[in-house]
């Protein structure tokens, strides 16, 4: 348990900051997951749409450090390849 006040205020920031990432986490996963499902059901239109909105919160969980920056790009491009595909 913590001790100093110094370290209360950093148990305190540690489990607010765990929330939100757990949060941010599972909107990512529920987008890309979206993205999957449209391509699956062979709807490229709604894949578009849902890969359109997947892209800007993947980049904004890379450049806050949630996800790393290659990983990233990497769901980016797979994603992108498989609505390709699509036609």
């Amino acid at each position: 348990m913590a001790n100093s006040l110094q370290s209360k205020k950093r148990a305190r920031q540690a489990v607010k900051r765990r929330t939100r990432n757990v949060a941010q986490r599972s909107a990512f996963r529920t987008a890309i997951k979206k993205t999957v499902y449209a391509i699956e059901a062979g709807d490229k239109e709604s894949a578009i749409s849902a890969y359109k909105e997947a892209v800007p919160m993947i980049d904004g969980l890379a450049s806050k450090g949630l996800i790393h920056k290659n990983k990233a790009a990497r769901h980016k491009s797979r994603l992108n390849a498989r609505i390709k595909a699509l036609s």
